[in-house]
Order: structure tokens, then C-alpha cells, then sequence
């Protein structure tokens, strides 16, 4: 198989375009589950990965462990160091999934972006997927790979703070689109970290990133495109937040497809956001 095989053709390669590739030595399949906020995994699913695949530590070996937030975005030494840990090469072509479909997978595509590598997708589906197609799976265990070459590249523009949201705020060139629940977003529902307050962001839109999944896969681009295209978007730049900086990058992996390129995410998102009472809140 040449190189030309590998090419990704999109964000989002299914489960038989990474079965017919996964063999190959360029191809590293990673593994970004992380238990959900609220609902369960399938019992069936825990436990088993997708062969030779490599445990991406969302939570712990690629967040910043100074900070009292969930998974915040690492710094550049450390996301090399422990890519490297994980045989990550700077030519590697990477497939990222989870075991809940599409749910963490895209927030680590989004790291690897926010890092300077762009031969990077989501598998659609994952794990459920790769597993109902009747494809093999093995018991999870601890990869014994050699030492890679990959070095972080930082892209401004990824992640954004509390203090460039709140300057975005009213700012007619900017948009803020919300993942979490309607409820959530309004109010009206209670958020599942104690401690936060009700509500959402001043001037942002509400995308729950539930819309943009259907049995488990993300939905197909027209569909896609017709969910953004509602929220007249339209050449802004477009911040996306939900609870913790997760599944924003849902909203993040549906607009990159859908075409746009102007994206941002909130990495402290509500839990940051919700806990200061100096920050404004709304709740229409």
C-alpha cells in the first residue's frame, strides 16, 4: 500500500476505510474514551480496544495537572513528550476514537490540530462501530512502541480564555455557540459539576452537540451543513464552548467539515465560566 493510500480524505474516515489501513506502519490508531458527564457505557465496550491501538490520556498525561479544571490543553513540551511515549512520528497518519461513538474522540483530534498535525481524523462511529461491523477487537492492554519523533508545532487560534470570550461578547465579527443542553444553556436544567451557576454566555447560540450525532456517528455532511447554515454563521469567528471544552470539539469536528474555518474553542468552557461571579451570565 503507497503513501497516496493513507491520505485522509476528509476529518471523518469510516470504520472499512481504517480496516483496510490499519496495518499499515504509517497508520496509528488511538484510543480517547473518557467515561461520560452524565449516562453510561456499554458494559460490552469497556475493557476491549480496536487492535494495536494507543491509549490518548485526555484526562490525565495530556491535560495540565496545574490546573483545578477538567482536561485543560497541555502545553506544547509536554503534548510532545508523551506523544513520543506513544510512538507518535511527525509523518504518522493518526485515527482517533472512543467507546461511546463520538464523543472525546474529537477533542483530541482538535489537540493534535491545535499542535501542528494535520494528518488527523475522528473514526465515525468508533468503537460501537468497529465492533458492530463484526471487525475484530482484542482485551485492552499497554502499547510496547518505540519512542517517536513527533514535535508540537503551536497554532494560535485553537483554544481561547475566559478574557478573549468575555471581549467577544456584542463583538458583530464574533459568534458563541453553546453544545450543552437546551437546559443547560438556558437554565433550567442543573449542570452535573457542582458549584456552577445556570445559564449561558451572553449573546451565544445553542447547538447541543446531541444534534449533530445520529446512532452513534456523526450525521451525514448535508445534514451537517444544514445545522450550522440555521445559525447564519456566516464569515464570523466562531468560538464553541459546552461544559468542559469536550464536546465543543464535536461542534468543532462538525463546522471544520461543514466548511468553515474560522474556530475556536473555550477550553475552560462553563466549568470555568460558571464558577465566576464576576463573569456575566444569561438566561432567556
Amino acid at each position: 500500500m503507497d503513501r497516496n493510500s493513507l491520505d485522509l480524505p476528509t476529518a471523518l474516515v469510516s470504520v472499512n476505510w481504517l480496516a483496510e489501513r490499519i496495518h499499515h506502519p504509517e497508520v496509528i490508531v488511538l484510543d480517547a474514551s473518557i467515561p461520560p458527564v452524565q449516562g453510561e457505557v456499554d458494559p460490552d465496550l469497556v475493557g476491549i480496544q480496536i487492535p494495536g491501538a494507543r491509549f490518548f490520556d485526555i484526562n490525565g498525561r495530556f491535560s495540565d495537572t496545574s490546573s483545578d479544571l477538567p482536561h485543560m490543553m497541555c502545553s506544547a513540551e509536554v503534548f510532545t513528550r508523551e506523544a513520543q511515549k506513544l510512538g507518535i512520528n511527525q509523518d504518522s497518519i493518526i485515527v482517533i476514537y472512543d467507546y461511546l461513538g463520538v464523543y472525546a474522540a474529537p477533542r483530541a483530534w482538535w489537540m493534535f490540530r491545535a499542535m501542528g498535525h494535520k494528518h488527523v481524523a475522528v473514526l465515525n462511529g468508533g468503537l460501537p462501530e468497529w465492533k458492530a461491523t463484526g471487525l475484530p477487537t482484542e482485551p485492552m492492554r499497554n502499547a510496547d512502541v518505540m519512542k517517536g519523533d513527533f514535535m508540537a508545532n503551536p497554532q494560535s487560534g485553537f483554544f481561547r480564555t475566559a478574557g478573549e470570550v468575555l471581549a467577544a461578547i456584542g463583538n458583530e465579527a464574533e459568534c458563541l455557540i453553546d453544545a450543552r443542553s437546551a437546559g443547560r444553556f438556558h437554565g433550567t436544567a442543573p449542570e452535573p459539576r457542582r458549584g456552577l451557576r445556570g445559564g449561558h454566555i451572553p449573546n451565544s447560540l445553542n447547538l447541543p452537540f446531541t444534534e449533530l450525532i445520529r446512532e452513534r456517528k456523526l450525521l451525514p455532511l448535508p445534514e451537517l451543513k444544514v445545522l450550522f447554515e440555521n445559525l447564519e454563521i456566516k464569515s464570523q469567528q466562531v468560538t464553541l464552548s459546552c461544559g468542559s471544552g469536550l464536546t465543543a470539539c464535536i461542534l468543532a469536528l462538525g463546522a471544520h467539515l461543514s466548511g468553515y474555518q474560522n474556530l475556536s474553542v473555550y477550553d475552560g468552557s462553563w466549568s470555568e465560566w460558571g464558577q465566576h461571579s464576576d463573569l456575566p451570565v444569561a438566561t432567556d
